[in-house]
């Protein structure tokens, strides 16, 4: 039944991590790789995609001390990195662990190898010691384990023949589905997925507490809030969701819900819809529901862009949340297009130049014209096809978007990872 596979795609989907995934992942296959191997190593190669070295070098790892990069999210992961926690692999960090960590970096041989004609969301861990070695391949999914080996021999390799194949089929979304879903769907007979909805309403609310609350990175979130009208919905949702990322990208400790991979687009499909239905005082079946529209919306939006590209996440983020609020706000389907259209149209050529904190000015000014393409689309204004990459419908906009950033987009993604390196 579509229920069934809508359901199983917001279970797989919205899930906990701890810091931005890149590094997280890069932790995660070391940690898995010290395990494999069953001793402290005395090489460490980490090979990654482009797209990987972007999303971490300028990111702080969370639970480190403030070590940003590379090389420590693996050293931390190969230390005290627990692999059966996932994306908080991390969590249980310990002083000893990060005293550890840094006589790795500094005594050992502790390599990167940026790889090429890969997938954008490729990395791999080899540990080397007198004993032996150990290799653990992620591909695809940032906690998908593509390959295990000990001493040259596979333990375990993907039955996929292209990895994809294992992913929960998204064909079905689109965005009139996915609002008859939300619709539709007994919460009372799917309290498992009530309970997820909620740990998102609860984790991503409580880093946009902490991201307000102390200073990360350039201070995002309390800027909008100190200069906006800090009861008003719409510089609450600008402010909470940029203070989250603030948070994150700062190295916090507190984990976040993520979306389609990312944690910055967590926190941009899931602030705003929350925000808003606190100030409409609307009951929580109504906010679930919302969430439901915001996250599929934003998955259906990524399964035409690709998990990592030059693409900007939080545009495809800000237009889901967009059609979410449109949902609090009982628009109909073709108001509700027009809030996706409007919002993809005028932002669809935000780059992104690896997670660091500008990510959290990014949200906020994706969620600037998200606000901007609601007042319009409420008043039945809209862009149109043939402006631009505007389609007949908003189905065929979001194709043309993807098409954009998956394809158009490649020499643009190559030419700021070799700016970033050169820099």
């Amino acid at each position: 039944m579509t229920e069934d596979i809508y359901k199983k795609i917001l279970m797989k989907e919205l899930i906990p991590a701890l810091g931005c995934t890149e590094p997280i992942a890069i932790a995660l296959a070391a940690a898995k790789a010290r395990e494999v191997l069953g001793g402290m190593p005395d090489s460490v190669v980490i090979s990654c995609s482009g797209n990987i070295v972007k999303n971490v070098k300028g990111v702080t790892v969370p639970n480190s001390g403030g070590m940003k990069g590379i090389t420590a999210a693996a050293v931390l992961g190969i230390c005290g990195g627990d692999p059966g926690k996932g994306l908080q692999v991390l969590e249980g960090i310990t002083d000893e662990d990060r005293l550890e960590a840094r006589r790795l970096l500094r005594d050992k041989d502790v390599r990167i190898v940026l790889v090429e004609d890969e997938e954008n969301l490729y990395l791999a861990v080899r540990l080397e010691n007198g004993d032996g070695s150990s290799m653990v391949e992620i591909k695809y999914d940032h906690t998908r384990f593509y390959s295990i080996e000990k001493d040259g021999k596979k333990l375990y390799e993907c039955d996929a023949v292209n990895g994809a194949s294992e992913d929960t089929d998204k064909s079905c979304l689109s965005l009139k589905s996915i609002i008859e879903y939300a619709d539709s769907v007994d919460l009372m007979e799917n309290w498992d997925l009530v309970e997820v909805l909620d740990r998102q309403i609860n984790l991503n609310s409580a880093i946009a507490d902490e991201g307000l609350s102390r200073r990360y990175g350039a201070e995002v979130g309390r800027t909008i809030m100190e200069s906006g009208d800090p009861k008003d919905p719409r510089t609450r949702s600008k402010a909470r969701a940029a203070a989250g990322s603030d948070a994150r990208m700062g190295g916090s400790s507190l984990p976040v819900v993520i979306n389609s991979g990312s944690g910055n687009q967590g926190m941009t499909v899931s602030i705003p819809v929350i925000e808003f239905a606190r100030s409409m005082e609307v009951p929580m079946d109504k906010l679930y529901r919302a969430l439901i529209v915001s996250n599929l919306m934003a998955i259906h939006q990524k399964k035409y862009i690709g998990k990592l590209s030059a693409f900007c996440g939080v545009v495809s983020a800000s237009a889901a949340a967009g059609s979410g609020v449109g949902y609090l706000m009982d628009y109909d389907y073709k108001t509700i297009s027009s809030i996706v259209t409007n919002t993809i149209a005028t932002t669809g050529g935000m780059v992104c130049d690896g997670a660091k904190p500008s990510c959290a000015s990014k949200i906020a000014m994706a969620l600037d014209n998200m606000i901007m393409a609601i007042n319009m689309s409420r008043e039945g204004r809209t862009f149109h096809q043939g402006e631009g990459l505007v389609g007949s419908d908003v189905e065929e906009t979001v194709r043309n978007i993807g098409r954009m950033a998956r394809q158009g987009m490649k020499n643009t993604d190559t030419e700021i990872l070799n700016i970033m390196i050169e820099n």
